[in-house]
């Protein structure tokens, strides 16, 4: 019997596959529990016209974060810190400091955990962080900082 499965079940499939089961399992457990519903063709369409709407989405998703991505890697952001003795900073910069100054500047918000900053910052100059814009996808930005 064919079915195609309506959401993940353990060690038998994840949802949207169309795989072939016994009658018995079929009828008895995926079809009254809503695990499943038989594969007719009018089912198999629906199934495929839903897959090619997701992967239309995810490309959609994945063109958008690439053009995001082009506009952040010009950027570059300033940070004023406070200066201690010997030009050390008080405490370090974060990406919480790189949001919070894209934010305020550029008007561009972006989570503070999608920041990833390579070495601390601890010291005046210049820096770079990447941004995890897409999961595949990620943009370098500059980070000035300067005594303020």
């Amino acid at each position: 019997m064919k079915v195609i499965l309506q959401q993940d079940v353990k060690k038998v499939g994840k949802k949207g596959d169309v795989i072939e089961v016994s009658e018995g399992y079929g009828r008895n457990f995926l079809l009254p529990k809503k695990y499943a519903i038989e594969a007719t063709v009018t089912n198999l369409n629906a199934v495929n016209q839903q897959k090619r709407s997701e992967e239309r989405k995810q490309q959609q998703a994945t063109d958008e974060a690439k053009l995001m991505a082009a506009q952040l890697s010009k950027i570059e952001v300033s940070i004023p810190v406070k200066i201690g003795e010997g030009g050390k900073l008080f405490g370090s910069v974060t990406g919480k400091d790189i949001a919070d100054a894209l934010k305020k500047n550029h008007n561009i918000d972006i989570d503070k955990r999608k920041i990833e900053v390579k070495d601390t910052i601890k010291g005046l100059g210049d820096y770079e962080a990447v941004i995890k814009v897409h999961p595949e996808i990620t943009s370098k930005i500059k980070v000035h900082i300067i005594a303020g």
